[in-house]
């Protein structure tokens, strides 16, 4: 049996561990840049106000709601204790994100599932919700269903079978809009009509990833716990700049800001990549992504931004267009040990860097190039992002 541990409203709730007087108000924790909400109290989502909505439209709506600043650093620092207990508990635990973990059931019992609840409670200072049931997908729509403060054991047939009913397809971890709309189509809608659909069609339709999900759902375990991540595919770093901007040289900076990252990330994993792909995303345009080879499997600041550099102009277009989002992605992965070495690397300066950040701070040596950026690099809010915590299984 597997079991999923879910946080209820984790980052709201870890800000109720610091500052309790939030306990029982409507709260929303607003993203990197003070703008959109990201994660909301029960008590603000009772006011009608939703995920992704801006600050100035959320405020009509739940005037005595009490918003704060996102705090990733934060958030990670009660994950991985969360994280710490369930490993306590069972033998073989995956980091799946930061409010989730799946774990072999050592115990699959309501009393087990309540022990670890209320002990996380305890020592975390975080509510949870636990399912526990054959397989992975059934053991997080258990714990979904369980919401708040919650758990529930899936023990037989009939049980899982009444989880099914009625639930929309959406549910299931995998299944997003496009594929449930895809899914639609053919008059699946719910996760019991998902389930009793004929496997070879279900693996035609949604490729080999919606066939786990039906082996799972009918209660086959094919998904298994990891205890390691997973390999990339791709190593990504981006988001929102804030305000959408056609301002040539605060787009650029945030480019050279995600290359920053991007080094940082590979230098973690000791991965190199053969390519470099720039993704932007407007307000008032088509979104637009380039890829440019690199000479050799890089992983050094020089050359990922000087390709990050030459696609800019390329992928803007038109250059009037206001960039809102951008990502950079690192793709041709290899091991970082396993390449080819270039004439013109320094590796000495990157070496110093890395260990002048380690010492004084994230960002303390950084780009010049970064300079507009002051209301990102002002805020302390920006030195983390939820991508920048690194182990977990999910991306």
């Amino acid at each position: 049996m597997i079991g999923h541990v879910d946080a209820d409203c984790f980052y709201v709730s870890a800000e109720r561990v610091r500052y309790p007087h939030l306990r029982g108000m409507p709260v929303g924790v607003l993203g990197n840049h003070g703008a959109c909400i990201i994660a909301k109290s029960y008590e603000m989502k009772a006011a009608g106000v939703p995920t992704g909505m801006p600050i100035w439209e959320a405020t009509p709506i739940c005037p005595l709601g009490v918003f704060v600043k996102r705090d990733f650093r934060w958030y990670e620092v009660l994950s991985r204790k969360m994280l710490a207990l369930v490993q306590q508990a069972s033998p073989r635990v995956e980091f799946y994100s930061i409010d989730e973990q799946f774990f072999t059931a050592p115990e699959p019992t309501h009393a087990f599932a309540s022990g670890l609840q209320q002990k996380i409670l305890q020592q975390v200072g975080v509510p949870v919700s636990i399912g526990i049931a054959p397989t992975k997908t059934l053991a997080k729509l258990i714990s979904d269903s369980s919401k708040p403060f919650g758990c529930g054991v899936l023990a037989s047939e009939n049980e899982r079978l009444a989880l099914l009913r009625d639930r929309p397809v959406v549910d299931i971890t995998g299944i997003a809009r496009r594929s449930a709309k895809r899914l639609a189509d053919y008059g699946i809608r719910t996760c019991e009509e998902f389930a009793n659909a004929d496997r070879a069609f279900i693996r035609w339709l949604l490729t080999k990833r919606g066939e786990d999900l039906w082996w799972e759902l009918n209660g086959t375990p094919v998904l298994p716990v990891q205890l390691v991540r997973p390999q990339h595919k791709f190593v990504s770093r981006g988001g929102s700049i804030g305000k959408a901007s056609c301002d040539s040289q605060r787009v650029q900076a945030f480019v050279v800001r995600n290359v920053e990252r991007l080094v940082e990330a590979l230098s973690h994993y000791h991965l190199c990549c053969d390519h470099l792909i720039l993704s932007l995303l407007f307000t008032n345009a088509p979104e637009r992504s380039l890829r440019s080879s690199l000479l050799g499997s890089r992983a050094d600041f020089e050359a990922l931004l000087e390709a990050a550099l030459h696609l800019l102009p390329q992928v803007w277009q038109p250059a009037s267009a206001h960039v809102h989002y951008m990502h950079v992605i690192a793709d041709g992965l290899r091991p970082l040990d396993n390449r080819q070495r270039s004439l013109f690397e320094q590796p000495q300066l990157a070496d110093l860097k890395h260990r002048i950040n380690n010492a004084v701070g994230r960002f303390a040596l950084r780009s010049a190039a970064t300079l507009p950026l002051v209301d990102v690099y002002g805020d302390q809010a920006n030195e983390y992002d939820i991508c920048d915590i690194y182990g977990k299984s999910c991306f």
